[in-house]
């Protein structure tokens, strides 16, 4: 018989599982995930899949009865075992390559983080890759740590009105219910920091978010002291007005770099991503000012500590201040600094004497870098000559490089897309897999990230084609059912008719298109209907059905956005396309792991060349969906002819217009001409084995090259440890 567990073995269990519900390393690990899912299946699925809240949800004196459970003890013991494996480990990449790093480590400011679907302050893509870049940082090991901004309502959830118009509403985030710590003094008070703003000193309290080994310390105005409107600051992601704003980066920039001085740390490197961080540079000038130094050494010194990653290819994408509004935001900072207003308006301007030139938060932030980057090889080009005439020099000689992005893997591939990997490295029966198990010790996570697994997609001893199309077929079930019962809940007045009706909708059978993301509109969402009464009789073909999923948020100002949100739901409900089109409302991290890994075609067609990178086709080929897209941003360099498909060539027509029709053409005719019939394509036996092979090709060219554990890589040999 097994003797119970003691109260001192309890009181172990249960205090770790609280320290790692507070660790987004869960995020990534499948164990762990599964082993609070079983504390409380309904509050997992309806708390935003957060341990913290199952915890809250189960007391202890409920988890301590559950853990007497020997077969559940035992598998708290083994994800708790890996969890303080992970974190005590000093045989990383970084260890090896990049020590030198853990004393001085490398401080990452953005304005938003996207983690999980339990930690919603994160607009978009932005966020989704500095999330993924902290996640990566942990797995290797690097000397890290991020700064932003805690919102403490968050980016807005989205619902749909009777005339299918987008609204938002905002649900306060309560940060004792969520994976985030207070930080605090040796006497366990509160830390709070001050950074001036107007005329005030403005206090803010931080928040710590555990990243597996790396912390990302957010910064939160929400305190009593505080004026109501300062107050306000950290309320919502990119909320309010250009004076918000700028108090926003203030706050970001300059009130992180006075967190990371009174945490005692010396960042090796201030990593601006995107410009919102840049007032950084400010602070740093005035330190060495005050230390002695001159304006102009000043100036040479904080260049070599910073680097900058702009991610916008559009002039009215980077943030733009009045020199008033500047005066006014940094009226109380500017007696600090002894540098001429005139002279620190000059830094954000490409021509520092043109008064009529508003300031810049790039153009501070290009300056005043050591180094600069896009975010993929187009992107890096088409910087180039966005700001060439900020160097004056060819547009080759620009120093504005390029690292493509990428995702962190394992955060993005689905369970049972792990699972089913997961058994190929650790089958032992199968002799292919020994060499690996033995290359990487048994680590399994390893072996994912490296591409010599995936490589061996396009050997069908290793995986067959029945074995990869069952799989497909599980996930894209597992996509319809979820649409199905998330169109439910969306009609909030169904009644048990329109219950069967939305059990119809969708087709497990059917070539299932994926399009989710922002809807900014040079993405073009609607584009693929312009060539409307083709797509009907496309969704009509009952050999060959076809069927589309969207899914995304348009900003809350962005009219047009919402035109074209409109647009597809009004299509999706009034038009012949309705049961084959539907449109998934209130976007977040979980719909997009359910959709990238349920399509079976991504397709992405925004505006060439406005993609500067764009990452949710990464997300789509570990789970074996193929993208389709424009050759814009990554798509650009993974696209080889045989992984997946492209929407017209390696160039675009200059007039907008002319480049929408072609663009509409093209997809309609690769559509028609390539991606349908390749899939309907099959053996006596259902086996499409041509559009299998495709996506061997896929995942074994693009998974592994499209990393962030390769990105972190690159920007740590490429920039971390240059000066």
């Amino acid at each position: 018989m097994n003797k119970p567990l003691t109260g001192a073995e309890l009181n172990e269990i249960v205090a770790d599982l609280n320290k790692l519900s507070r660790n987004l390393w869960w995020c990534w690990n499948q164990e762990a995930q599964d082993f609070f899912y079983e504390l409380s299946p309904r509050g997992w699925q309806n708390m935003f899949h957060n341990p913290v809240a199952v915890l809250r949800e189960v007391s202890e004196q409920e988890l301590r009865a559950r853990l007497q459970d020997r077969q559940l003890a035992t598998r708290a013991r083994a994800v708790l075992a890996d969890f303080k494996s992970y974190l005590a480990d000093t045989h990383t990449w970084c260890h090896q390559h990049a020590a030198k790093l853990h004393k001085n480590p490398v401080a990452y400011f953005s304005a938003e983080f996207g983690f999980h679907e339990s930690l919603p302050i994160s607009a978009g893509g932005l966020g989704i890759l500095a999330g993924d870049h902290a996640k990566s940082a942990s797995d290797l090991g690097l000397g890290f740590m991020g700064i932003g901004l805690f919102y403490r309502e968050g980016y807005f959830q989205q619902a749909i009105d009777s005339n299918n118009w987008q609204t938002e509403y905002y649900n306060p985030v309560n940060p004792n219910n969520i994976p985030l710590e207070p930080v605090l003094k040796v006497d366990g008070e509160r830390l709070v920091c001050t950074v001036e703003i107007g005329m005030n000193a403005v206090d803010f309290q931080v928040w710590r978010v555990n990243v597996g080994r790396v912390p990302v310390y957010l910064l939160d105005t929400n305190l009593p002291q505080n004026e109501q409107h300062f107050r306000d600051l950290t309320t919502r992601v990119y909320g309010g007005d250009s004076t918000t704003r700028i108090m926003q980066e203030i706050l970001l920039g300059i009130g992180g770099v006075r967190l990371l001085r009174t945490l005692g740390v010396e960042p090796s490197t201030f990593h601006m991503n995107e410009g919102h961080a840049a007032f950084l540079t400010l602070e740093l000038i005035r330190e060495k000012m005050a230390a002695g130094k001159t304006l102009a050494e000043a100036l040479v010194i904080t260049k070599q500590e910073c680097l900058f990653t702009t991610h916008t290819p559009v002039e009215a994408g980077h943030d733009r201040f009045t020199a008033e509004l500047m005066n006014y935001a940094l009226q109380r900072y500017l007696t600090m600094l002894p540098v001429p207003f005139k002279d620190i308006v000059a830094l954000g301007r490409v021509k520092a004497d043109d008064v009529s030139e508003l300031f810049c938060m790039t153009v501070l932030a290009l300056k005043l870098s050591r180094a600069a980057n896009g975010v993929s090889e187009l992107h890096g080009q088409i910087s180039r000559e966005m700001w060439q005439h900020l160097y004056n020099v060819p547009v080759e000689q620009v120093p504005i490089g390029h690292i493509t992005n990428g995702i962190h893997l394992l955060g993005w591939m689905k369970g049972p897309v792990r699972q089913f990997w997961r058994r190929r490295l650790t089958d032992t029966a199968n002799a292919e897999t020994k060499t690996f198990r033995d290359k990487f010790g048994g680590d399994w996570a390893a072996a994912l990230n490296h591409a010599d697994f995936w490589a061996k997609m396009t050997d069908p001893t290793f995986v067959s084609d029945e074995e990869l199309w069952a799989l497909r077929y599980k996930l894209r079930r597992e996509l319809v059912e979820f649409a199905r019962r998330k169109l439910l809940l969306q009609n909030q007045r169904a009644t048990q008719g329109d219950f069967i009706r939305f059990d119809h909708f969708l087709n497990p059978d059917a070539l299932t298109i994926g399009f989710a993301r922002r809807f900014a509109t040079y993405k073009r969402a609607p584009l693929i209907f312009q060539q409307f009464d083709n797509i009907v009789k496309l969704v009509r073909d009952k050999q060959r059905p076809v069927q589309f999923i969207f899914a995304g948020k348009a900003h809350p100002r962005d009219d047009d956005g919402k035109r074209f949100i409109q647009q597809i739901i009004h299509l999706s409900k009034h038009s012949e396309l309705a049961g084959n089109l539907v449109f998934l409302e209130n976007y977040d991290i979980h719909v997009a792991r359910q959709m990238v890994s349920g399509c079976d075609i991504w397709l992405n067609n925004p505006r060439r060349p406005l993609e500067a990178s764009g990452t949710s086709g990464m997300k789509a080929s570990c789970h074996g969906c193929l993208g389709f897209s424009i050759l814009d941003g990554w798509w650009r360099e993974g696209y080889d002819g045989t992984n997946g498909f492209a929407i017209s060539g390696d160039s675009h027509p200059d007039n907008v217009e002319e480049q929408d029709r072609v663009d509409s053409a093209n997809l309609y005719q690769t559509l028609t001409e390539q991606v349908v019939p390749l899939f309907f394509n099959r053996d006596v036996n259902g086996i499409p084995h041509e559009w299998i092979k495709r996506m061997r090709l896929s995942m074994a060219t693009l998974v592994s090259q499209f990393t962030t554990d390769r990105m972190v890589k690159e920007y740590t040999n490429k920039y971390y440890l240059t000066k």
